[in-house]
This record gives C-alpha cells, sequence and structure tokens, in this order.
C-alpha cells in the first residue's frame, strides 16, 4: 500500500514518525508488508523557506496514494499577511472531496475523567463532521468570502443536497456499523434549524436520507443543547451528524471529556481518498522533547488501516487495525501507558515502544490475502 506521508509542524513530525512505526508493528504481525511511503513537505515551516504551503507537485502525489497521513500543520509565529494560519490539509478537504470527518470520542480505564459521573467511564461515541462545506467553505486558504474590506467581512455557510446527502448517508452506515457490534446505534442530527435556512436544508436532508434508512434510531439536537449534554449526559449519544464548523468545536469539547486532544483521532474521508491525522495542533513549544502524547495519531493510523481494508479489498487489514486498538485499551487498563500529557511518567518514545510491545505479545495473525 502507498502512504502519502506529510508530518507537517511541531509535534506532527513526531506523531506520525510513531503513528507509522505502529502501523508497521500491526501489519507485520497479520502478515502484510510494510508501506511504501511518498513524503510530502507541507506546513508553516515550509512556508517560510520556500514561500509555498506544499510542494508544487504534492496534492497531485497525494492524491495518488492509497492514503494520506498527516502529523499537524499550523506555527502560531508563522502566519499569512491577513493573520490567518497556513493550512494547506484544508485545501486537500476541499479538493478531494473529504467530506466525511470521522471523530471517535472514547473514555479508556485509567485515563483522566473530566467528569464526576462514573457513567462517563463509558463514553464511546462518534462525531461525524462534514469536512468540505458549511462555514469552513469560507477558510480563508480558500479566498471565497462575499465581502472583505476594511469595514466589513462576510463569509458563506454553504450546504449542498450532493455532498450533505452523501454525508448523512455515510453517517447511516455508520451507526448501522456500530450497532452491529454492540452500540445503540442511534444517530443524532445536530444543527441550528431554528435559526438558519442552511441548516434547516441540512436538518431536511437527513429526513430525506432516514426515509430509507429505517432501521436505525435517530435524534435530533440544536448545537447548542447538544454542547451542554456532552457535559450533562455524553454517554446517552453513539453517533452525532453535524455541519464542519459544529463538528470542529464538539469534537474537541468531546475530546476534552476522555482526557484531551492527546487521544483525538480523526479520519477525513471521500468517495475516493482518505486522510488521517490526529486532532490537535502542532504544539512546537514540545516538539522533539520526548513530551508529546503519540495515541491520538496511533489511533488514526488504525482508523487508516480500516478504510484501507475496504478501499482495496483486504479485510484482514481490518485485523491490524484492532491489534492497535486492544493494544492501546489493554495499555490504559494495565497502567502501562502512562503519557506525559495525564501527568504519567512517558514520553512519545515510550509510549510508543509500548504499543508496539503490546502488539507483539500478541498471537500472531497471518493475512489470508498475504504481503
Amino acid at each position: 500500500m502507498r502512504i502519502a506521508l506529510i508530518k507537517g509542524d511541531g509535534i506532527g513530525v513526531d506523531v506520525a514518525e510513531a503513528a507509522m512505526a505502529v502501523v508497521e508493528s500491526a501489519l507485520q504481525k497479520t502478515g502484510f508488508a510494510r508501506p511504501s511511503y511518498d513524503e510530502i513537505h507541507a506546513g508553516a515551516g515550509y512556508f517560510s523557506e520556500t514561500g509555498l504551503d506544499i510542494e508544487v507537485d504534492g496534492e497531485h502525489r497525494a492524491e495518488a496514494a492509497d492514503a494520506i497521513f498527516l502529523g499537524a500543520i499550523g506555527l502560531p509565529s508563522i502566519r499569512h499577511e491577513d493573520g490567518t494560519e497556513v493550512s494547506p490539509h484544508l485545501r486537500l478537504r476541499d479538493s478531494f472531496g473529504l467530506y466525511a470527518g470521522v471523530r471517535p470520542v472514547k473514555a479508556y480505564p485509567n485515563a483522566p475523567q473530566r467528569l464526576a459521573d462514573p457513567r462517563a467511564a463509558g463514553i464511546d461515541l462518534v462525531i461525524l463532521r462534514e469536512s468540505t462545506e458549511g462555514l469552513f467553505y469560507s477558510a480563508a486558504t480558500h479566498k471565497r468570502s462575499l465581502v472583505v474590506n476594511d469595514d466589513e467581512v462576510q463569509d458563506i455557510l454553504r450546504i449542498t443536497r450532493k455532498t450533505t446527502t452523501k454525508l448523512h448517508q455515510f453517517a447511516f452506515n455508520l451507526a448501522r456499523k456500530r450497532r452491529e457490534r454492540g452500540r445503540s446505534g442511534k444517530l443524532t442530527c445536530v444543527d441550528k434549524a431554528n435559526v438558519f435556512t442552511s441548516l434547516a436544508f441540512f436538518r431536511q436532508l437527513f429526513d430525506e436520507v432516514k426515509a430509507n434508512n429505517a432501521d436505525i434510531p435517530v435524534g435530533y439536537n440544536y448545537v447548542d443543547a447538544q454542547a451542554l449534554d456532552l457535559v450533562r449526559k455524553p454517554w446517552e449519544f453513539d453517533v452525532l451528524v453535524t455541519e464542519n464548523m459544529f463538528g470542529d468545536i464538539l469534537s474537541d469539547l468531546a475530546g476534552g471529556l476522555v482526557g484531551g486532544m492527546g487521544m483525538a483521532a480523526c479520519a477525513e474521508i471521500g468517495d475516493s481518498n482518505g486522510l488521517f491525522q490526529p486532532a490537535h495542533g502542532s504544539a512546537p513549544d514540545i516538539m522533539g522533547q520526548d513530551k508529546a502524547n503519540p495515541l491520538a495519531a496511533i489511533l488514526s493510523g488504525a482508523l487508516m488501516l480500516d478504510y484501507l481494508a475496504e478501499k482495496l479489498d483486504q479485510p484482514d487489514l481490518s485485523d491490524a487495525a484492532d491489534l492497535i486498538n486492544a493494544a492501546v485499551m489493554s495499555g490504559f487498563q494495565s497502567k502501562a501507558l502512562r503519557p506525559m500529557e495525564f501527568g504519567g511518567d512517558m514520553g512519545t518514545r515510550a509510549v510508543t515502544e509500548q504499543v508496539m510491545s503490546a502488539i507483539e505479545e500478541k498471537p500472531r495473525l497471518q493475512s489470508s490475502v498475504g504481503a
């Protein structure tokens, strides 16, 4: 398999390397060959050196790969003249139509829990964020603002039938898969349909898709009420589907409930391409200091393997993803994983080595497909 690897900025370099080491360990355990990598230079650091936010042919090479893995992008000290961040990854989402932003939110034993209610130990939900439209349609990198002058700026919140219908069908399919694995499979549409015509349209399209998915239980919540409910009763939710900006905010809130952004994995999936990355920032203040928590990137690597299992029609790749997920879970259960982010004594390398060690301890699984 061919992976376009964009390490990016700050700790993106550290965690991307950690994730690929774990992915290779899981692949070896299941009988698959090591991936081939096409490393693509991009990010704020690259911009400061070259004036480009990604290599000249970087987008084409990323599109040609089986999957894209991204460490992190952005440096606070390097901005465009208008003050906005260097954001080539937003353009990749847009260019490749990566409409389905999958943000798992899962509580792990012995990881910090911010809620006192014992039910918080069972948090296990997915926020599905539309990733190409909504308010991010007007992200500065796209240059789509309606009005920009010294007196006024107007941005567009865009909802289209084509993209949103695909998003909602993806959401129902995801809810169905989770139901088959023992979760409730309830799908909640999160919007602000009572105020914005665009988001009333978002809900209308949800209802149209719902008509052909009667087996999936559904619910509705306005985004402000959903933010409240993620603090009051997050254990009552399974899959949330929402607009781009709402999903950006809610997924960070939810990440805080289960320890922090160091556990926030992310998949951006379209019809032909998939991009995988930790949802956290580049934290340049700790770059190269062996302090970053690599687990969000490692768990994003597992999401990538699950995606490739379907894309490449090699279902045994999901066994490799399961090995990674099981290694992280068992590591927390046994207190063998103690990231510094959570006040523990383990840096990036130690956490990575522990996950790889747990994978190695599992009985060897031989792929039926082969390398």
